[in-house]
């Protein structure tokens, strides 16, 4: 696996580790504070008329706890600017609505969340934007679904839910080509496990909800750029809809974040377990985790990822009731929707997280179960599972 996105000279000399606890975290100037203080204000006192102390005057704008997210955002990815939303969708939103006119066409992957999906096919396209599906992780498939239109290409690596990988620098190759910009949800990996700006990519989005706030208590999302002027447009978009984080949910994030590449080593050795341990069940009929050899996005994993991360789906025989029958079994691991926490979290995304995509060209097999793999006794959950299989 590559050691590339953990450097410390992605980092202006600093090691990842370092960066996440670091990066926008300065002392309070005034207490000396070393955590961020949460500043639950509406409006701010201003030197005059136009005077803006610290250039804040209303939290919808910009807030201090927010900018100290975004700082870190930007630093972690290794973008230009971040910004912070009140969700991952909230975030996609602005994004296209800065991106895109009507008229204008999108490729998105034939495995995304179901979310992503819905905003595409039930609200965008309301506006005029038009889109099809391709195989991202096939680069002469994204080629054949341009268009003279196309803006963005959007991709998700690994994919939810079916683990698929995108080559993220061919993408980018092919991206540039068509002078579309490359969007990558980086939800599943996190900037600890790889880096799409530093592989070609535009935009980076994340669903902070996920491993960035990482302990199931907060709701949010992110856009980092590499180009500062569609940073600035972003910006302008973004105070001009107000899908901002409040002060709370940008403080539970950055803490959140200072542990990340601590839980998500867990997270990657936990989840190895598991898919090895399923892969040899014989009710099991396959695995989908790219960190298998036999996973077919493994080799480019490996050469863009860090480590394999948490997230596992696996296919059952007996079809989709027998499924659901394994969800419902399950006891160490909560049966509900999200991922990215400390705790182990099972759902059936046909049912349930990806009910949106049903009859379209993203549907999901009924007999899929999907595992967000939590950083508890990697032992005690393999007994789970072995238990709600039988």
């Amino acid at each position: 696996m590559s050691d590339t996105h953990n450097s410390q000279n992605a980092h202006g000399g600093h090691g990842f580790e370092t960066v996440a606890i670091h990066a926008g975290n300065t002392a309070d100037p005034l207490t000396g504070a070393v955590v961020p203080p949460i500043y639950q204000v509406s409006t701010y006192k201003q030197d005059g008329v136009g005077g803006l102390r610290g250039g804040y005057e209303y939290s919808r704008s910009a807030n201090p706890t927010r900018t100290a997210l975004e700082e870190n955002l930007a630093a972690l990815e290794g973008g230009r600017r971040g910004l912070a939303f009140a969700s991952g969708l909230a975030a996609e939103d602005c994004l296209l609505r800065t991106l895109l006119s009507p008229g204008d066409h999108v490729v998105i992957p034939n495995d995304a969340y179901g979310g992503t999906f819905r905003l595409f096919a039930k609200v965008v396209s309301r506006w005029g934007v038009e889109w099809s599906v391709a195989d991202t992780s096939d680069p002469a498939s994204v080629r054949a679904a341009l268009t003279p239109k196309t803006k963005v290409i959007w991709v998700e690596t690994p994919s939810n839910p079916l683990l698929g990988i995108t080559d993220i620098a061919a993408v980018a190759q092919v991206a540039r080509e068509a002078g579309a910009r490359l969007v990558v949800d980086n939800t599943f990996a996190s900037p600890y496990l790889q880096q799409p700006l530093a592989l070609g990519a535009d935009v980076v989005v994340h669903s902070l909800t996920k491993y960035m706030g990482g302990h199931s208590d907060v709701v949010g999302g992110a856009l980092i750029v590499a180009d500062p002027a569609l940073g600035e447009e972003l910006a302008y978009h973004q105070n001009a809809m107000g899908a901002v984080a409040g002060p709370m949910d940008a403080w539970l994030v950055l803490r959140g974040i200072k542990t990340l590449p601590v839980r998500m080593d867990r997270h990657s050795e936990n989840a190895t377990r598991v898919a090895d341990m399923l892969s040899r069940h014989a009710r099991v009929t396959r695995v989908l985790y790219p960190g298998l050899p036999e996973h077919p996005g493994h080799e480019v994993a490996a050469k863009q990822m860090k480590a394999f991360g948490g997230m596992v789906s696996f296919q059952v025989e007996g079809g989709e009731e027998a499924a659901v029958a394994v969800c419902d079994r399950a006891k160490l691991f909560t049966l509900g929707e999200s991922l990215g926490g400390v705790e182990s979290l099972i759902e059936h995304p046909g049912r349930m997280t990806h009910a949106s995509v049903a009859g379209s060209a993203l549907e999901v097999p009924g007999d899929l179960v999907r595992l967000s793999v939590g950083i508890e006794s990697a032992d005690d959950l393999l007994a789970d599972l072995q238990q709600a299989l039988g």
